[in-house]
């Protein structure tokens, strides 16, 4: 027989945990000796006395064998669930913690919930690791979910296979996935609970988007609102708002635009929810000084929303390109240009209009440099500019880089 070096380690738990002392567990077939023996494993039991100490315990025998326990299991789900909830930005090594800490258990994780959910912080850990066997894993999970009938939870684990493509800005590849995967789910699962199918149609929506589609894009979010107020769910709400009104201003649309962007601040002050609120201030910000070039106005503000420190830790890089924009308005090019090299993309940043938002800062950055007479920076940031909006959708910043960048060419020319 085989034991596990885990053995005693077990036994010994669950005596304490079934409150007995060494004495009361062994009982009048093994001596209190050879049981502390067992239990710091210097001794190895036979299968009868396998037998007859899970039998006092009041466990199958599997439990001391090989296999986890359901409670330990539980206990691992415990603590993966409270790392895996923990900010990504307080604690960046969590997911190599998540890895240390299930892996050792991933032969044994076969079926149940537990099972199921342990698999699927694993996968998506060793995936943020970038370390290969996540994709099998996830298969794997995805046909644990279905059997067990777990709508919400499948449907999540499809959203994250479908997102690695995104992550990679490989956005159609990232939509057939996640159509193929929303058909799966829709197929084997009857009923398909609302914030389940709001998930969904968020998710659909940003990646119409993002390859460009925004007729499809557009109808999935209406019919996404609708269903939200019959429902009376108010999940995603304001990120639906928030990638509307973004289109909508990448559009030139200032109709709808508008719209968006007061039911944004509206949803924002309803639910009193400062990330909605701080996104109808950049969006008017962006319209101070992209489209009605009151600069001084969208400097005032920004210097305004500097003071809270809270607002400029989580969404300074926004604040920065503002600022940065704002000062090139009104001359100031040297300090524009510093300002613009604070903002850094955000890790989490990956959709075209998010992405549109980070990459016009080196247009405006060009600008500065032909207005300090500094040519050659300028056409080496304007290329960059040019460079980065290339593989994503048509946009007015993407129009504007075009701009920016013909004007510095030309201006060479004449020199």
């Amino acid at each position: 027989m085989k034991c596990t070096i885990m053995l005693g380690e077990k036994i010994r738990k669950l005596r304490k945990q079934k409150k007995l002392t060494l004495e009361q567990l062994a009982g009048s077939e093994l001596t209190k000796g050879m049981l502390s023996l067992i239990e710091n494993n210097k001794a190895k039991p036979s299968m009868e006395s396998l037998e007859y100490i899970a039998s006092r315990l009041g466990v199958a025998i599997s439990d001391l064998m090989g296999e986890t326990s359901i409670q330990e299991t539980r206990e691992l789900l415990e603590k993966a669930e409270a790392l895996i909830n923990l900010d990504f930005e307080n604690n960046k090594d969590k997911f190599k913690e998540l890895i240390m800490l299930i892996e050792p258990y991933t032969p044994k994780l076969s079926h149940g919930y537990e099972s199921a959910r342990l698999l699927d912080i694993y996968s998506r850990s060793l995936f943020h690791e970038q370390k290969s066997g996540w994709k099998e894993l996830v298969q794997q999970v995805s046909t644990m979910y279905d059997e067990m009938n777990l709508t919400a939870r499948r449907a999540s684990i499809g959203i994250f296979n479908a997102l690695e493509k995104f992550y990679e800005h490989r956005y159609s590849e990232s939509l057939a996935i996640f159509i193929n995967e929303r058909k799966e789910v829709e197929a084997k699962h009857a009923f398909i609970d609302p914030m389940t199918r709001l998930d969904f149609d968020y998710y659909e929506a940003i990646l119409y988007f993002a390859v460009g589609n925004a007729d499809a894009a557009s109808k999935v979010i209406e019919n996404a609102l609708s269903y939200s107020k019959e429902k009376r769910i108010f999940y995603l709400i304001d990120e639906l708002y928030r990638i509307a009104a973004a289109h909508s201003m990448m559009s030139n649309d200032k109709e709808k635009t508008d719209y968006f962007l007061t039911k944004l601040k509206q949803y924002g002050e309803f639910v009193e929810d400062f990330k909605p609120l701080f996104f109808y201030k950049l969006f008017k910000l962006m319209s101070l000084t992209f489209e009605q070039h009151k600069y001084g106005l969208a400097l005032e503000l920004i210097n305004e929303y500097s003071e809270d420190f809270a607002l400029v830790e989580q969404f300074g890089p926004w604040l920065y390109i503002e600022k940065g924009k704002a000062l090139y308005g009104l001359g100031h090019y040297q300090e524009a240009i510093e300002n613009i090299e604070k903002s850094e993309i955000p890790h989490y940043i990956h959709h075209p209009f998010d992405l549109s938002i980070f990459y016009i800062k080196h247009a405006y950055k060009a600008l500065a440099y032909l207005a300090l007479e500094d040519h050659s920076k300028a056409l080496l940031t304007a290329e960059t500019a040019v460079t980065l909006f290339e593989p994503l959708p048509d946009s007015s910043f993407k129009q504007f880089s075009n701009e920016v960048y013909n004007k510095i060419v030309e201006t060479q020319k004449k020199a």
